[in-house]
């Protein structure tokens, strides 16, 4: 499988990364180009490795330069992750980022739903630099992931909403009458996929950051 070439590195844990450095990830392609929605190739797929490695160097320490290799595993062979290539997800990101904007929020613009799982994937590693930092923000992931999916059924019952056969989530959330309930549903479409996705690495990379899974009673 080919790769994109990889024009940038994590810094040590702790520091922010700089706004120039959020660009120069944007560009970078970090994904697959295999359809996500069918997964139909010509050629025979080789037998998807059990899971990614967390490169370390001789001494031991953690090499950061290996995220991007394990995020782009997980994009190709983790589906709870795959998923946000589907179109009907990617549709769903850029009506989230055209409705910041309309509504007057400071986003960041990124070109996909893919880029910005990878940079938030990042950027939580970069900014919860400890144990009990990172745990606390997967908790707060899983907290966030509880009520939006908990929204989006109560939803979909509500308006008989068939979101497995819809080809849009954006179409069929127009059966919804009141754009501020529309609105709030689509949000919380996208944000289950995305915790959902954040979620699967993150929590795969603080078992190999601190040789143990994540459990809430950790702390």
């Amino acid at each position: 499988m080919s790769r994109a070439p990889r024009t940038w590195a994590l810094p040590a844990r702790g520091p922010r990364l700089s706004a120039q450095k959020i660009e120069d990830v944007k560009g970078v392609k970090i994904v697959s180009q295999k359809n996500a929605e069918t997964g139909s190739s010509d050629e025979v797929a080789a037998p998807a490795p059990t899971e990614p490695v967390l490169l370390r160097d001789p001494s031991g320490a953690i090499d950061y330069d290996s995220l991007p290799d394990i995020i782009q595993w997980f994009l190709d062979y983790d589906q709870r992750v795959a998923v946000i290539k589907h179109p009907r997800v990617e549709e769903l990101f850029q009506w989230k980022q055209e409705q910041s904007r309309l509504e007057g929020e400071e986003v960041f613009n990124f070109n996909s739903a893919e880029d910005r799982l990878a940079i938030g994937i990042i950027q939580s590693v970069a900014h919860h630099p400890t144990e009990p930092e990172l745990h606390s923000w997967i908790a707060q992931l899983l907290n966030a992931l509880d009520k939006a999916t908990k929204a989006t059924e109560d939803v979909s019952s509500a308006y008989d909403l068939d979101l497995s056969a819809a080809k849009s989530v954006v179409t069929e959330s127009k059966k919804i009458p009141a754009s501020t309930t529309r609105s709030d549903f689509l949000f919380n479409c996208w944000l289950e996929t995305l915790c959902t996705a954040e979620v699967r690495v993150l929590g795969w990379l603080y078992r190999e950051f601190y040789s143990r899974p994540f459990l809430p009673n950790n702390f």
